[in-house]
């Protein structure tokens, strides 16, 4: 193997290696871990960059290993993978940094870092796979390491949470498999292919195509929180600030969404799917998820669960940007894939600030917080006017991208659900930031912690916040710069989904 076939794996161990010898560790090595996590993280960012340039300029890396008669264990950086690769990378980073500061006096930190590394692992997997198979493989690792961080704390209303969260993956995974296997009896193959892999086949086979799709849309739409099968993610609001972010901007729910890309594109294909007439139905699907998500989040108090119906109304967009099946509106659907992640990560670090430094956990208690806390009430505002879809942060370029992607495949409601969703997201952020600036602060705060000299928060807890709401105006700002998400959203279509 050279060096470009063991770049993919590498990248994959860099995070998996950290992490095994992590569990190792006793509870007291605090610097021995630390630096562990913050090596795996650098050294997966430098391999990702390097990728990132070899990408560009059209180099190949792929890694292909033996797993079964007919079918190989595929790792493949092409610019669709890369896209989710870089996300994870350098948000796993930030959250890591975050973490360590949010679990600093907690009790089985070595546990919690453990899967901590296992679950970016099995997200960058989920990224790199070149075919199904691998796909399902690393999806499933996911499940099983993210389970353990749903129920950290250990209380009686985490351990349901995560048995929730089991169930809903658990049959998902079967659904899944089902349509995986039932697609191989098919075709005979498994591989990610531009265009799909099933028009062969498309016309011979319909009926069995379209229940596949359904069974593969399923199973990725319970990560992707699609309605119905999104109730396990309010429920897991119950896990530690970082496991939240992660769940919401780098892992589980973005894994999801990235499934549903890979199948509409990869395995069936645009022409393919509007000829099965499957794509309408996810674009409904996803629209009325869009509306659901954010009235349900309308009537939510609890800061933590608001947000979590705010992210099953903002990762419909990307299944929605997928199903009207248009090169403006992919792009997107694609690059709000990675405007919602920092948006979102944004929002969960600002709140677990605000648990852990005033044990604030309502909305109804954050009157006046931001005199208290402004530069992370700054950065949740940031973030708050993104999910709107205010310019210039990041989360206009998303949804006018998807505006015109609708105006161009001549799907003119989709506009009047942006719309609709937009004055929603306005309704359930605006008196959030009223209460917290322009409202009279209590005497006294719920919980509050004492970082002594005055400080607004720890360090490692007001950094990461502060960068990535930084991060959300700069790359709506500079969206046209060379490498940023909306460049490399639009080389994407280009090069996989829309190849002449």
């Amino acid at each position: 193997m050279n060096w470009n076939e063991w770049l993919p794996l590498l990248v994959v161990f860099s995070s998996l290696i950290p992490g095994l010898v992590i569990f190792g560790l006793p509870e007291k090595n605090i610097r021995t871990r630390t630096a562990l996590n913050m090596f795996g993280a650098v050294a997966k960012l430098a391999l990702v960059v390097w990728m990132l340039w070899g990408v560009y300029n059209e180099y190949h890396f792929e890694t292909r290993l033996a797993l079964l008669p007919g079918l190989d264990l595929v790792l493949r950086a092409g610019p669709f993978a890369l896209i989710f690769v870089t996300l994870s990378t350098v948000l796993w980073l930030v959250t890591t940094v975050y973490a360590i500061g949010y679990l600093e006096n907690s009790p089985h930190r070595s546990r919690f870092f453990g899967f901590f590394s296992l679950c970016v692992t099995a997200t960058v997997g989920v990224a790199l796979s070149g075919n199904m198979i691998t796909f399902l493989l690393f999806y499933e690792l996911l499940t099983l390491s993210t389970y353990p961080l749903v129920v950290h704390r250990g209380t009686e209303e985490a351990r349901r949470a995560g048995q929730t969260y089991l169930i809903y993956t658990i049959v998902g995974g079967a659904m899944l498999l089902l349509g995986t296997v039932w697609l191989y009896n098919l075709t005979g193959s498994l591989e990610f292919t531009p265009r799909g892999f099933i028009q062969a086949i498309a016309l011979e086979h319909q009926a069995a195509l379209i229940i596949i799709f359904i069974l593969l849309i399923g199973g990725f739409g319970v990560k992707a929180a699609l309605f119905p099968l999104h109730g396990w993610l309010p429920q897991a609001m119950v896990a530690p600030a970082p496991v939240s972010a992660l769940l919401h901007a780098v892992a589980v729910v973005k894994a999801g969404a990235f499934g549903i890309i890979r199948v509409v594109y990869d395995v069936f294909g645009v022409e393919s799917a509007a000829r099965l007439g499957v794509a309408a139905p996810l674009a409904w699907l996803a629209a009325f998820t869009i509306i659901y998500g954010s009235l349900r989040a309308l009537f939510q108090d609890d800061l933590k669960r608001r947000l979590a119906f705010s992210t099953v109304s903002q990762v419909s967009y990307i299944a929605l940007g997928v199903a009207i099946a248009g090169p403006i509106a992919t792009i997107g659907g694609v690059v709000h894939l990675v405007h919602q992640g920092i948006m979102k990560i944004t929002l969960f670090f600002c709140a677990g600030n605000l648990a852990e430094t005033l044990g604030i956990h309502k909305i109804s208690e954050m009157n006046g917080v931001g005199r208290r806390m402004p530069w992370t009430m700054a950065a949740f505002t940031i973030g708050a006017f993104g999910m709107i879809g205010a310019p210039p942060i990041a989360g206009f370029v998303s949804k006018w991208y998807l505006g015109l992607g609708a105006l161009e495949a001549e799907q003119g409601w989709v506009v009047l659900v942006l719309a609709g969703s937009s004055l929603l997201n306005a309704a359930y952020f605006l008196p959030i930031l009223h209460r917290a600036w322009f409202c009279k602060p209590p005497d006294s705060w719920p919980q509050e912690h004492d970082f002594g000299n005055n400080k607004e928060t720890a360090w490692a807890l007001l950094l990461p916040p502060v960068f990535t709401a930084g991060l959300a105006l700069a790359v709506g700002l500079l969206a046209f710069a060379p490498f940023s998400p909306l460049e490399w959203a639009q080389l994407i279509a280009k090069r996989e989904f829309y190849q002449p």
